[in-house]
Formats: structure tokens, sequence, C-alpha cells
């Protein structure tokens, strides 16, 4: 057996952002988690609402960053994973990036946010290039994760691909909430189901980290959903926050007795990439 226990933490946005993160990372670890996900770009208010070259100043190297050297620090001391999300400024590049610290504190890898969104609200394409790692999963301490950033956990290819690499678990933070043209919309079920849906077709636990509160940029305003969650192997939720809380969940997995699961259900084994040629195209057809 090869058990672990994994955890998502949850809170809103505001002046002591990394004090708030450390506190929950810390009551994570003390009720047992060994991998430990906060939410997308947790430092700073989600400033991606509204173009502004201020913004560009939040953006620092990998080896500068301070959340990254923060957590080296308490991964360490704690002797759990914890990845990282951050903005990163590479020469003249700028990336959604994610660091992922094993639980000695070093830095396993990043990973660079790879489908980048361009809505009212959510104009990422201002500010991110988009990645360029490929998908990405990293032998832990604890086991062999994959991670995507928001927006990547609406594609199901990403998803797969960790997978195929060998992912055991497949953690998503995220910032997603209401939509500032349309208030009234909620996606959150959508969100939720769409993320139950890759466990449940790769026979592989999702942990997802999101915000909570409101926050305004100009005119302007996004109302975070939480309901941060962690779902199981066949895609049930197993554990769940809600829009408001701020806190964490914890679920406990048996890596071994996961992969026995994929290997007697078949899709893996089933799988036709000879038959897949069109996922490769934008419209479903191959042009010479």
């Amino acid at each position: 057996m090869r058990k672990v226990t994994v955890a998502a933490t949850q809170f809103a946005s505001g002046e002591r952002n990394l004090e708030a993160a450390d506190t929950l990372v810390r009551a994570a670890a003390r009720a047992g988690a060994n991998i430990i996900l906060p939410q997308e770009l947790f430092e700073t208010n989600y400033f991606c609402q509204k173009p502004s070259e201020e913004y560009f100043a939040l953006a620092t190297t990998l080896e500068e960053n301070p959340a990254v050297r923060h957590f080296q620090g308490v991964a360490k001391e704690l002797g759990v994973v914890i990845p990282v999300s951050f903005f990163e400024r590479k020469s003249n590049a700028y990336y959604n990036t994610l660091a992922m610290l094993d639980a000695n504190g070093a830095v396993l890898g990043t990973y660079r946010k790879s489908h980048i969104p361009d809505g009212a609200g959510y104009g990422e394409k201002f500010y991110f290039n988009p990645g360029d790692t490929g998908f990405c999963v990293w032998d832990t301490e604890f086991g062999r994760i994959g991670a995507g950033v928001c927006w990547d956990q609406w594609f199901p290819e990403a998803a797969r691909i960790m997978c195929l690499k060998g992912a055991e678990l497949l953690l998503y933070p995220t910032a997603i909430g209401s939509e500032p043209l349309n208030p009234a919309l909620n996606s959150r079920k959508h969100w939720q189901t769409c993320m139950q849906g890759h466990a449940a077709a790769n026979l592989t636990p999702v942990i997802a980290s999101n915000r909570t509160g409101t926050e305004r940029e100009g005119d302007f305003e996004i109302t975070f959903y939480g309901n941060s969650f962690i779902a199981d192997g066949t895609g049930q939720l197993a554990a769940a926050l809600d829009e408001r809380e701020t806190g964490f969940v914890t679920a406990e997995f048996d890596l071994d007795e996961l992969h026995l699961q994929r290997r007697a259900w078949g899709v893996f084994r089933d799988r036709r990439p000879d038959l897949y040629g069109a996922i490769l195209t934008l419209d479903g057809e191959t042009y010479v």
C-alpha cells in the first residue's frame, strides 16, 4: 500500500495572502496532509480582470519569488509537497507558472500554463505568454503528480496526457467565479463536473483549489465561488468546501490500489491512438 493524504486550501485575497496561505498549509499538515495545494496566483488579488501595465511589476523570476522561497522552507520543515502558483518573469517573457516543491523543499521543476483565457474579467492574454513546458509530471516524495493551472482544467487532452505520463494525482490551482458581463451566470457546477470527468475517465483523483471573496478592478467585479474539492478515482466527490469557507479539505488515497483499478478497467489498454489524429487539428480534419 502507498497511502497518501491530499489537501486543497481556500481563502479570500487580502492584505496578508502569504500569511493566510501559510496558516492553512500548516493546518492541513497537522491534519495529516502530505500534498497541499494552494490556489492560483494566491500572492495577490486576481489582477487579470483588467489590462494594466502596473501589474507587470508583480512578476518575478523563479529564484526571486517570495512565495516559492517561503514555501520551500515550509515544505522542508513540515515534510510536505506544495505546488506554488506564481507570476513568472523570464527574460522578456511572462508566464502563469507553477513550481512543484518536494517534501525536502527542492524545486522539482516548473509548469507554465498552456491554455491562456481571454474573456471579460479573465484577460490573461494581456499578461501571460502561452506556456512552453508541455504538460508536466513529477516524482515527489508522495507519488507522481501532474498539475495544470485553472483554464487548463477544462481540457481533457491535458488531463489525459498527464495520466499517460504516469500521473497518479491531478492538481489544479484555480481562480474562477462570476462573469462581469453576466453576473447571473454561475459556472460552478459545470466547472466541477468537468474535472470530475477527468478523474472518472482516467481513474485518477483530482484536487482543485479555488479562491473566494469579491474582487474589483475598475468597473469589473468577480465573486469567486470557492468550492475547492477533491474527487476520487471514479469522479465522485471525496471532499468539498462551499462558496464562502476559508479552510481546507483532505482525502486519503491508496496509490497502489488506484493503479490496480486503472489496470483492471482497461481504459489505457484499449486506447486507439492510431485513430485519434483528428485531435491534433482545430476543426477535426487534416489538411495536406
